[in-house]
């Protein structure tokens, strides 16, 4: 179990003013393993993160009340199907034993008043320059260089292997 607010706060974030859009790519059933979320877990506030046996998550002497008590829900989506939810929602997912594959597309949205204190991996906010759709056709196809880096997780304090750790 996490919240994602439980590792932008480990990356600078002061606030928990933030919210997730989990798109589903492929059917997410709990036969491969959906996403689970503990109903109203984000009025708990943010809950330590860290390594606890070999995961990194919510501490265990947290969830482990929470789940007693809040309901479970198990997300099952189709296609296009999009679950928001705020950064501090206790979820996870099982593991996909099945032969179906449960691809999804996270995007994680941050208020602009909130930028990391610190220097960190995720971006600062920037305003966006409005365009003409146009634009696509113009830019066409651009391919990554063989060896692009997209993340480092050297560079990442919340996969306990981080700067700082």
């Amino acid at each position: 179990w996490h919240q994602d607010y439980g590792y932008w706060y480990q990356n600078g974030c002061l606030y928990p003013d933030m919210a997730s859009a989990f798109i589903a790519i492929d059917p997410n059933t709990k036969a491969n393993g959906c996403m689970q979320v503990l109903r109203g877990s984000h009025k708990m506030g943010r809950i330590e993160h860290g390594r606890f046996g070999d995961q990194t998550g919510a501490d265990p002497e947290r969830v482990e009340p929470a789940a007693r008590v809040m309901d479970l829900v198990y997300v099952e989506l189709e296609p296009g199907d999009t679950l928001f939810f705020h950064s501090n929602t206790l979820h996870r997912s099982d593991q996909n034993t099945s032969e179906s594959p449960r691809w999804s597309l996270l995007c994680c949205y941050n208020t602009k008043h909130n930028n990391p204190y610190k220097e960190s991996h995720h971006p600062f906010y920037e305003p966006l320059e409005k365009l003409p759709d146009s634009a696509i056709k113009e830019m066409g196809l651009k391919l990554f260089e063989a060896g692009t880096d997209f993340w480092d997780p050297a560079n990442d304090e919340t996969v306990g292997t981080g700067k700082d750790q």
